[in-house]
């Protein structure tokens, strides 16, 4: 599959991070490399999860704030490898690279924790103050993403640098 440049365009990227529910944190932390699963919310440049008041996430990301996030969803079984071609899979993906910042301000928390649930349960209540203390909120400011759709052994790839 001959390789195409990436189109400067962000639009398909954000509708992807808006459709899919799990995404893949990248962490590192003394050389090695660590990624989690977890729930997100994407909004504006920004990607939102939350967590426990303690772990290795937060180890991490005090450590070292560059992050890697991906999303990705296999659309269909992988084909075989007909008439030597490669093998493929129509597919979505996208990976954004940024900055984590674990979000101290308890309004601004409140903020990003209600925006997260009503991403799930659109009529879901406030969260609750006491929650709010007790749980940790990160945002992830994307610096760059890149995108890719394959579909019938064709490439699309997207890349997109947001402003300093």
């Amino acid at each position: 599959m001959k390789e195409q440049g990436f189109i400067e365009s962000r639009d398909e990227m954000e509708k992807l991070l808006g459709e899919e529910e799990i995404g893949y944190l990248g962490l590192s932390l003394d050389g090695k490399p660590y990624v989690v699963p977890l729930n997100y919310h994407y909004s504006g440049g920004k990607i939102y999860f939350h967590c426990g008041p303690k772990g290795k996430k937060l180890v991490c990301m005090k450590a070292n704030p560059q992050v890697c996030f991906a999303v990705a969803r296999q659309l269909a079984e992988v084909r075989e490898h007909a008439g030597g071609n490669p093998c493929h899979v129509d597919s979505d993906s996208v990976v954004c690279y940024g900055r984590a910042r674990i979000i101290e301000d308890l309004e601004e928390r409140s903020k990003a924790l209600n925006a997260f649930n009503r991403r799930f349960r659109s009529n879901a209540a406030d969260v609750p103050e006491e929650r709010v203390r007790n749980c940790e909120v990160v945002e992830i400011t994307i610096s760059e993403m890149t995108g890719r759709r394959e579909r019938e052994r064709k490439r699309t790839c997207w890349r997109y640098v947001f402003p300093s």
